[in-house]
């Protein structure tokens, strides 16, 4: 079975919402995991706009990655600049990939620019996540 490590700065916002969508559309055929540079605890705002679109991620953990150092992972993906420049060497042979998603937790404005935001994001990482998994992990 593949191994897929979604890498952020914190594993609070992006990391997560990869990791729920991940794990959604991937349905069984791949191992998620997800991780940070840091670890900034899983945000409320984050499992508040998954759960919107029905998917639930209220007990995933905010996990550092030198958690998963041996794990020989297939993908490793970061989500944010700052990781993919950070990102520890892995001793494997995983593909890596990088897309710099915005980051939702530094939206500013009214309850519900920010609640936009976050919705915003998250559409572009479902997006990104679907196509990773039909490209990825359906062969």
């Amino acid at each position: 079975m593949k191994k897929v490590l979604v890498l952020c700065t914190g594993n609070s916002c992006r990391s997560q919402i990869a990791h729920g969508y991940l794990n959604h559309f991937a349905n069984g055929k791949a191992e998620i995991y997800s991780a940070g540079i840091e670890t900034h605890g899983v945000n409320p705002k984050a499992i508040a706009t998954m759960a919107a679109d029905g998917i639930d991620i209220s007990n995933h953990t905010s996990n550092n990655v030198n958690e998963y150092t041996n794990i020989d992972f297939d993908y490793v993906i970061t989500v944010c600049d700052n990781a993919k420049e950070s990102c520890p060497y892995f001793p494997t042979k995983a593909v890596k990939l990088h897309y710099n998603f915005p980051d939702p937790a530094k939206a500013t404005g009214t309850e519900e620019e920010v609640k936009a935001e976050f919705a915003e994001v998250r559409e572009m990482i479902k997006s990104y996540c679907e196509n990773f998994v039909k490209e990825y992990l359906s062969k």
